[in-house]
């Protein structure tokens, strides 16, 4: 038995026991240090106190009371510490081998050879707690770490299944960029791709990625990952993914920096190498079956397709007490991925909620329109039993995730609107800012609040909520209206968009609609239709 202890008192040796107690039942680090030092600062009568622990071969501070001067993590050595007027320094674990050390300023009172014993008895029962806590914190720190790497393989996993069962590039390109932006929490992410015999590929939000087009043998010379260099016109800490096929690299990924502020780590930049080694496989399989009879099979299905799209479509939309209400789709192919509906919660009657509603489904053709029946079932269904937007989405988001495959998800636009009141909740899925452009002339943006619908299960979704007064107006629509291109690749945008709601704001919803559509084949002039263009338009009367 260590002799300090047997040497203890009463008194002394039931408080020692009592922290022994406290020490033991603690496996944090931080809570055990800090009882240590309290119980030390208050038997010994010392307003100075400190402990510092060995990390990586150095003393940083980890617990410090009555020292402003010296901040948690700083460096410490004795003669830092006399500098801060502390006195004395005793080792926590054996003197050759400490794992940290006390340090304390001048006692109130001196020290009686009993409290000196009873520090080193303390001191000792501290160091295996603090060995048991350090060690079993670094089990859970390579827990979460293993955990990592499970959600990891099954992001991989996940994308594999969407990939590799995908036809169309532009899915492809999509669902990765996706997957990376809500892994690693990114707002601006691109995608180019320039395969030679394939159409050019580019997709981007908040970045211009012209000058990897512009400059492609510099960047086909890129085989491995690599953050973005100074002289590349990309926001700081972007990262570079190039897509290569048989040895050669015919694109690129690029995502931004983080939105967290935390740079790309080796392991980060190791799991989309991963990601993009398999889209680019997929990509290559898509491009040589786009080349092959599949296609005619795909043709014949198109026509059904469209029939059962016809059918899903609003014959009129319900004009809503106080409302007008206007939509229209046009369709870049013969069957497209938009929707747009307005449906009851309560009732058909004009006077109670219903649900304005815009969705972008993943590709086109027959699996389109089926998740299209899917989708619009599925709201009809959760909008009588679900109390809120939130749950809606979050219900159909799990009920798509099941019973469709891992590469069709839907990004969709939910506003529900009390014609009485005015008053609108909404929910963005992945999908575009709505935009509610006031009497008065202002801009209200309502941004993406959570992922796509039926890309991963589990997900949650934040519902807000704004006042549609008299003459205020609420726009909804698909990307083809703000990105649809011209014959130079300049995007129609949000800002052209905007200025047209402006200009016909005092016209009935139907004739906005018709204007912006028209704006846009004017901007576009001959250059082909690339996308669904879906737009609707309240008008609160």
């Amino acid at each position: 038995m260590d002799q300090s202890i047997v040497k203890l008192g009463d008194s002394r040796l039931q408080s020692l026991l009592e922290s022994a107690k406290l020490l033991s039942s603690s496996l944090a680090t931080d809570d055990l240090l800090a009882h240590l030092l309290r119980t030390v600062m208050g038997r010994l009568l010392v307003s100075k106190a400190l402990i510092a622990v060995d990390l990586d071969g150095s003393m940083r501070v980890a617990q410090a009371r009555g020292m402003p001067g010296l901040l948690k993590g700083d460096l410490f050595t004795e003669a830092i510490g006399r500098g801060a007027k502390l006195e004395q320094f005793y080792p926590i674990g054996q003197t050759e081998q400490s794992i940290g050390v006390l340090a304390l300023g001048r006692p109130a009172r001196g020290f009686e050879p009993e409290e000196q014993d009873f520090l080193n008895a303390l001191l000792g029962l501290a160091t295996s707690s603090i060995l048991n806590a350090q060690a079993h914190e670094a089990t859970l720190r390579s827990n979460e770490k293993l955990e990592q790497k499970v959600q990891e393989l099954r992001a991989l996993i996940d994308l594999s299944r969407g990939v590799s069962a995908s036809l169309e590039p532009d899915d492809i390109a999509q669902m990765l960029t996706l997957t990376l932006a809500g892994r690693w929490i990114i707002s601006k992410h691109g995608f180019v791709a320039w395969k030679v015999g394939q159409p050019e590929m580019q997709r981007q939000k908040g970045l211009d990625l012209q000058f990897l087009l512009a400059e492609k043998e510099r960047w086909t010379q890129l085989q491995e990952p690599a953050l973005a260099e100074a002289d590349v016109p990309l926001p700081a800490g972007s990262l570079l993914l190039p897509l290569r096929s048989a040895g050669e690299t015919f694109g690129m990924v690029v995502c931004g920096p983080r939105l967290n502020k935390h740079a790309y780590t080796e392991a980060d930049i190791e799991f989309g190498g991963g990601l993009v080694a398999q889209a680019a496989v997929s990509l290559d399989n898509a491009w040589h079956f786009r080349d092959t009879l599949v296609r005619q099979q795909m043709e014949k299905e198109v026509a059904l397709a469209a029939s059962i799209q016809r059918d899903l479509f609003p014959a009129t939309l319900p004009q809503l007490t106080g409302c007008d209400i206007a939509a229209q789709n046009r369709q870049a192919r013969q069957v497209g991925g938009d929707y747009y509906d307005v449906l009851p919660v309560q009732g058909r009657d004009l006077n109670l909620p219903h649900l304005l509603c815009v969705v972008d489904i993943s590709g086109k053709g027959m699996f389109a329109a089926l998740l299209m029946s899917n989708i619009q079932a599925t709201l009809r269904a959760l909008l009588s039993r679900e109390q809120s937007l939130a749950a809606v989405a979050k219900q159909a988001n799990n009920l798509l995730h099941a019973t469709t495959p891992a590469n069709r998800y839907a990004t969709a636009f939910l506003a529900q609107l009390d014609p009485m009141t005015g008053k609108c909740q909404w929910v963005n899925c992945g999908h575009n800012d709505g935009i509610v452009l006031r009497k008065s002339g202002q801009v209200e943006m309502m941004p993406c609040s959570g992922i796509a619908l039926g890309l991963f299960p589990g997900m949650t979704y934040e519902e807000q909520a704004f006042q549609l007064e008299p003459g205020d107006l609420l726009a909804i629509y698909s990307d083809g209206v703000t990105e649809a291109n011209n014959a130079a690749e300049q995007e129609f945008s949000m800002e052209r968009f905007v200025e047209v709601l402006k200009a016909r704001r005092e016209s009935p919803a139907s004739e906005i609609v018709e204007a912006v559509i028209r704006q846009i084949d004017l901007f576009v002039g001959e250059a082909p239709q690339f996308d669904d263009i879906t737009l609707m338009v309240m008008k609160r009367l």
